[in-house]
Order: structure tokens, then sequence, then C-alpha cells
């Protein structure tokens, strides 16, 4: 069977495609419905993207590759057609965005655009093998036990990357790239918590409070929470995109305020308290415990001379830690790396070797900061390859 444009993968990037695409649009997708990732993100209303949303939120070893796509379709573009389609939205923390109802509201309203794009989709389908003859690509796909060879003008990869396998996730996008010579960076889990091969914080599971958080030369003023195994929060998923395996990272329990001059200050107002006592007004009682046993504090706050003090509060400022690692792709919110960006168009996202192959989302080497902006990259990257394709047809 014949198609105009076939597109491996029904999550955000790829029916934002098939939604400009026209023509005769073939969605295929292993799972049993589209928008997985949308359905379970935001704890379950979508944080669909950012107010703030620039290249600035994006890593990639290119970082100008970004800024075409999304000047073209953004935020605002998005937010318009949420409501067109009647969504409503609110604003969390830092410019996130999020439904009020259900993220199955988004991806209702993309597969409505699909529809009236033409687009066909088909679920629960396998896909056997990718070629290229030199004219047409086509698609060897197993739906219900029974193959079938397509052809395209056009191959859209928006299969994703590795993060969450127990949604389907693979690195089937990367395959074909190579398949096809493209090269792919290096690929890693990112936006993931923090593990510690002796669990030391498992005491402190369920603790949270605000911190400022650095690693591999960012730095985020965000939650942080403890965990059983490790360090999560929004602090930690942001740094662990810049972090890598043997690097420390570091904590500033204080991120507002000067340490020294607040203990200082309590030195006068309850001196006669015991230091770790006094610490745990300031920060989680529980952790001022651990903190307290782990640094060998003693004595009252009063017998702390000036020097103890602005020790320790380097240490509440500085507090560096080597984790051993993170909880991988299990739980990573997104694939670091991807698609090389040298051999796209930053414009279309189609392959400059081989022209009707494309490749969008989180497949390409774009990979964005936790907060809504890894979802603008799938509708910005997806809206510019469909619109080219559909322009490179006369649709436009």
């Amino acid at each position: 069977m014949d198609y105009d444009t076939i597109i491996l993968g029904a999550g955000a990037a790829g029916m934002m495609c098939a939604a400009q695409c026209g023509g005769r649009t073939l969605v295929l997708d292993q799972a049993r419905a589209p928008g997985e990732k949308i359905r379970i993100s935001g704890g379950g209303r979508c944080n669909f993207t950012n107010l703030h949303a620039g290249p600035g939120n994006f890593l990639s070893a290119n970082p100008h590759f970004a800024k075409s796509a999304l000047s073209r379709y953004t935020q605002w573009d998005f937010i318009e057609l949420l409501e067109r389609h009647g969504i409503a939205w609110h604003e969390k923390t830092l410019g996130q965005l999020f439904c009020d109802g259900s993220a199955r509201q988004i991806v209702s309203m993309l597969t409505e655009e699909m529809a009236r794009a033409g687009a066909e989709l088909r679920l629960q389908s396998r896909i056997v093998e990718v070629a290229h003859d030199g004219a047409r690509f086509s698609v060897e796909v197993e739906t219900e036990g029974r193959r079938q060879r397509l052809s395209a003008t056009n191959l859209v990869l928006a299969t994703g990357g590795k993060s969450i396998p127990k949604m389907g996730a693979t690195g089937l996008a990367y395959d074909l790239a190579r398949r096809f010579a493209l090269m792919v960076t290096e690929t890693r889990p990112a936006l993931v918590p923090f593990t510690f091969s002796d669990n030391p914080f498992k005491p402190l599971s369920g603790t949270a409070l605000p911190v400022r958080a650095g690693a591999g030369g960012a730095s985020f003023d965000e939650a942080l929470l403890f965990t059983h195994r490790g360090l999560s929060g929004p602090s930690m998923l942001q740094i662990s995109s810049y972090w890598r395996d043997g690097d420390e990272i570091r904590i500033d329990l204080f991120p507002e305020g000067d340490a020294f001059e607040v203990l200082k200050a309590r030195r006068h107002s309850d001196g006669r308290r015991n230091l770790t006592t006094v610490l745990g007004h300031l920060i989680p009682a529980r952790l001022a415990e651990h903190l307290g046993a782990q640094w060998q504090l003693t004595g009252n706050l009063a017998d702390q001379s000036d020097a103890a003090l602005r020790d320790l509060a380097e240490r509440l400022s500085n507090w560096r830690l080597r984790p051993s690692g993170t909880e991988g792709y299990r739980t990573a919110e997104v694939t670091l790396g991807g698609i090389d960006t040298d051999g796209l168009s930053s414009k279309t996202m189609e392959a400059k070797s081989l022209p009707g192959l494309y490749a969008i989302g989180e497949a390409v080497d774009v990979t964005g900061w936790l907060g809504g902006f890894n979802f603008q990259w799938a509708w910005s990257s997806g809206w510019a390859a469909g619109t080219a394709i559909a322009a490179a047809a006369g649709r436009s």
C-alpha cells in the first residue's frame, strides 16, 4: 500500500507532524493507544509547555539547532490550539502550564487534528523492516499477526528515545538513523533521580525542601526530595541532565539567605539551645539530625565561635555529594542525546543526505529542561517537519 508519508511513532511529535502533513499519511505505533507519555505526564494533567520556552532551555551538541523550530511554532501557538479546542489550562510554578482537566484532552485534540488532516492511525503495529530503494521508503509492519509491506515518499522518525522502557520505549529511531547514514550522539538518561550505593538517605525518605542544586556548570533553584534510594525532586532531575558518572553534585540548603548571618543571629536569640535543635528550625528536623550526626555537631549554639559558624555555613551552602548513579531509563523522563543535528535541517528536520527522511521530537539530540520544555520541542519539531512535507507536495 502506498502513502505520501509514514510516521513511525504516535507520540506528541508524531501526532503533531501528522496533523500538518496532509496527503495520504499513516502513523504507526506499537502501543495500544496514542500519546502514552502525554497521558501519564504532569500527574495526569500534562505539563504541555512552558511560558518561558526558548533555545536556552535545551541541551544539544549544537545549541543553535532548536532556534528555528522553536521560533516558528511557539508556546503561544500551542496555547492557541488548546483554546480553539476549548481546553482550559492553568500556570503552576516557573511558567509550567497544565490542563485544568485531564491529559487525555491533549491526546484527543491531537487525534482530532490528525483526522481533520486525513491522517490514518494504526496501533499495536510492530515495525519489522525499513528500507529505501533510492526513490521511496518501504516499511514492513506486523499488525495482529499479519505482515504488510508499505511504501512512502517520506518517512518520519518519531519513536522517541529510550526512557521508560515499560511503556515500549526502544532505540528504534537511533537504529534506523544509523541505517540511513545519520550519526547518533552519546545517549544517557536525563531528568532522572540520583541513587547512592549505601542508601544513606533512606531514613530521610519523604523529606523535601527548597535548595539550589548544581552540576556540570548548571544550577537550579527548585525542590529536593529525599527517597529511599537517593535524591529526587525537580532540582535533582534538572541537574541530572548535566551530571556525568563520577561527578559531584552541589546543594545549597540556604538558597535565599546568608547561612552564616542567619546562624549568627540565632546565636543571640537561641544561644542556649542545642546546635542541631536550632538547625532543625531552619531546615527539616530529620535532615538537621542526619547532618548533625554526619558532621559531628555538638554543643549549644552559644558555644560556637564565628569561625565554627562560618565553617557550618559553608557546609550548609555547599553540601557536596557524589552519587553512585541514577535510576536509569526506567524512570528517566527523557533521553539526553540522540540523532545528530549536524545531519538535519534545522528548518525542516529533514535529513541532509536523504531527502524525504525526517527526525523529530525526543529522537533528536535536543533535550529540554523539566517543566514542559520537552513537549514544546515535540510540538515545534513536529510542526516544522509536517509543514515542510506539506509545502514540498504543494499542500501548504
